[in-house]
């Protein structure tokens, strides 16, 4: 009994001191609530950051702008914080507060990234577009450019196919060439991708996650592409991915469910009306291969295609280290059965600065395991012409059970010319692929000390990719029927092939920009000179023709083959700003190719531009209209 009241009374005790410590913290804390919009549309921006003036406690905005943060008793001030709009300093007054950022002079709406650096929009002499977030397409996407598609004049992105991750076909502003290639160049953070595509991935976009992107920029003509030399004769498309922030860890989740169908189908004639047709129009030889069934063979092959999004990012910083952690799951059928995408990608973005923001490293790694289950889209042309008055299948073990036009004499038992069964062509085939690919690269900006308006930029990274992939038809397909005769005059059937290939592409570019206002002569100069090298090596492994029982059609002459090329590069810009109205773009590059010969293997690309922003003359100065003049001279 003593001890149950002992127990007791140290119960009560603790008690009383975890709700004097509770207090005593409670008292030391108070919490602030908020929202963060836009001072002109009143739009809630999303992911600005909200801090205690002078230090790291801070949180950043949900999807309605809204925030909740817990900050010490005597904290006075709140600084707010959002890529494109100016800081902003908050006195605690309330625990309820609305705070309206204003667009800085230097925005994103104003500035724009162009290749190896930024300018203001309005000094632009080429033609740029730039789209964010706000912009991007919405609804269920899969591969990054769906995110802009229909949204910048004069760039055209088609859809390649209904499969899964099949990805577009971009063209800016029409095609340059009859035989080489009309893509875009892709850069990425800063770094050109290899867009030869990787064996097993139909669409080599398809391996980064749209949920990653922050923005597009698009440049579409030759003087604001040409600093990229010959291989931006077809446009650039630089994509900018999402970073983290200042402020405590923001976690964002988003999860979509989506249900594809088949918009339209091919009319045809079904079972009855096709034997109504030969009845009265064929003759007796048509009319005894007449079946009895009633087959709609576009019903047999499509499906509706359940498609699931799955996305997780952490941001925040740890003291002065912001970051972003992200990782993504998708999981795509196809309308045609079998068709299938699942896709796992990750991402890391740090972006620390050091010496008073002096030095800027821009750190990112993004990987990506991608499946692919490719069904056989020639099921699609089967099913519009196979004979609406078969059955599917057939009451025999032959072909898969499938139902087939057969001819006892052939050799195979089918007939030649005649189409095989729609489904049996899509379900006796599994072709199956695994990609991974991993790109990571380093961004190093340096504004000298003693020389603040000189800046030294370094960017290093590396693309890797390996694809590898399998092909299995049985040996009772009827499309891959007794295709091989060995020398005994034993028929072999069926397909069972593989693939493997490897990309490796590294880079690197250094360059040093230097840009200053000379006020006294109203004159604003921005020059950029540096080199650039890419290493491209490809390795294809070459692999025997094999039937389903592993017999060896025919044989490779080589285990593998390792195409390997290089380009070199040296590159200078300069803009001028005279008074704020005339404007001079001038750019040179020379590239180096090693897949020329040494006589031939450099180029000159020159592209100069002028423009006149004729409504900063003083009799349009007050003018509505915006009226911009231009000469381009570019060879590419």
């Amino acid at each position: 009994m003593l001890m149950k009241s002992g127990f007791r009374l140290f119960q009560i005790i603790v008690l009383m001191a975890g709700l004097f410590f509770y207090n005593t913290a409670s008292a030391q804390q108070k919490t602030v609530e908020g929202r963060v919009l836009d001072n002109v549309s009143g739009t809630p921006l999303v992911g600005a950051s909200v801090a205690v003036k002078g230090t790291e406690i801070g949180v950043l905005t949900n999807a309605t702008g809204q925030f909740s943060l817990s900050v010490p008793a005597n904290a006075n001030q709140l600084t707010i914080s959002f890529s494109g709009y100016a800081n902003q300093d908050v006195n605690i007054g309330s625990s309820k507060l609305e705070i309206r950022l204003i667009v800085a002079s230097s925005s994103l709406a104003d500035v724009v990234v162009i290749g190896y650096g930024t300018t203001r929009k309005k000094d632009l002499t080429g033609s740029v577009a730039t789209l964010s977030s706000k912009d991007f397409v919405k609804g269920a996407l899969t591969t990054p450019e769906q995110l802009i598609q229909g949204k910048v004049a004069g760039v055209q992105i088609t859809s390649n196919s209904g499969a899964p991750g099949a990805g577009s076909t971009i063209r800016i502003r029409g095609g340059s060439s009859l035989n080489a290639s009309n893509d875009p160049l892709i850069v990425l953070d800063g770094m050109p991708l290899d867009n030869g595509g990787i064996a097993g991935q139909a669409n080599p976009l398809a391996l980064i996650n749209p949920n990653d992107i922050e923005s597009f920029t698009i440049l579409k003509d030759a003087s604001a592409a040409a600093i990229y030399g010959s291989r931006a004769s077809n446009g650039v498309i630089m994509i900018t991915t999402r970073k983290g922030a200042k402020g405590r860890p923001l976690i964002n989740f988003n999860s979509q469910l989506s249900v594809g169908v088949i918009a339209k189908k091919a009319d045809v004639l079904t079972g009855d009306e096709m034997r109504s047709f030969v009845n009265a129009n064929g003759n007796a030889s048509l009319k005894a291969l007449l079946g009895s069934e009633n087959t709609d063979w576009q019903n047999e092959i499509y499906q509706n295609a359940i498609s699931s999004d799955n996305n997780i990012s952490v941001s925040g910083s740890f003291k002065n280290l912001p970051y972003r952690v992200s990782l993504g799951y998708l999981n795509q059928d196809g309308i045609l059965k079998t068709g299938n995408l699942t896709r796992y990608t990750a991402g890391v973005n740090l972006n620390p600065t050091f010496f008073k923001n002096h030095l800027k490293v821009d750190f990112s790694v993004k990987s990506s395991l991608s499946k692919n289950v490719f069904a056989n889209e020639g099921a699609i042309g089967s099913a519009v012409n196979f004979d609406p008055t078969q059955p599917v299948y057939s009451a025999k073990s032959d072909f898969g059970g499938y139902w087939e036009w057969l001819d006892p004499a052939s050799a195979t038992g089918l007939k030649a010319l005649a189409p095989k069964n729609p489904l049996g062509i899509l379900m006796q085939r599994d072709d199956r692929s695994n990609v991974m690919r991993h790109v990571a690269n380093v961004v190093v900006d340096y504004k000298f000390h003693f020389l603040p308006a000189l800046r030294a930029v370094v960017n290093a990274g590396v693309d890797m990719a390996e694809g590898n992939g399998t092909i299995v038809v049985p040996e009772q397909a009827a499309s891959a029927f007794k295709r091989f005769k060995d020398p005994n005059n034993v028929f072999h059937g069926g397909v069972n092939n593989e693939y493997r290939q490897t990309r490796q592409n590294s880079y690197l570019n250094a360059y040093l920009n230097y840009g200053a206002d000379f006020k006294a002569i109203k004159t604003k100069l921005d020059l950029t000179a540096g080199y650039e090298f890419q290493d491209y090596l490809t390795t294809n492994y070459n692999f025997p023709d094999k039937t389903f029982d592993n017999t060896i059609v025919n044989s490779p002459n080589f285990e593998f083959d390792k195409p390997q090329y290089r380009l070199a590069s040296t590159l200078a810009r300069a803009n001028f700003n005279v008074m704020d109205k005339y404007l001079v773009t001038a750019s040179i590059r020379q590239d180096g190719s090693s897949k020329f010969n040494e006589a031939n293997r450099f180029g000159l690309f020159p592209s100069a531009a002028l423009a006149w922003k004729i409504s900063e003359e003083s009799f349009l100065k007050n003018s509505r209209t915006t009226l911009k003049k231009s000469k381009t001279f570019t060879k590419t």
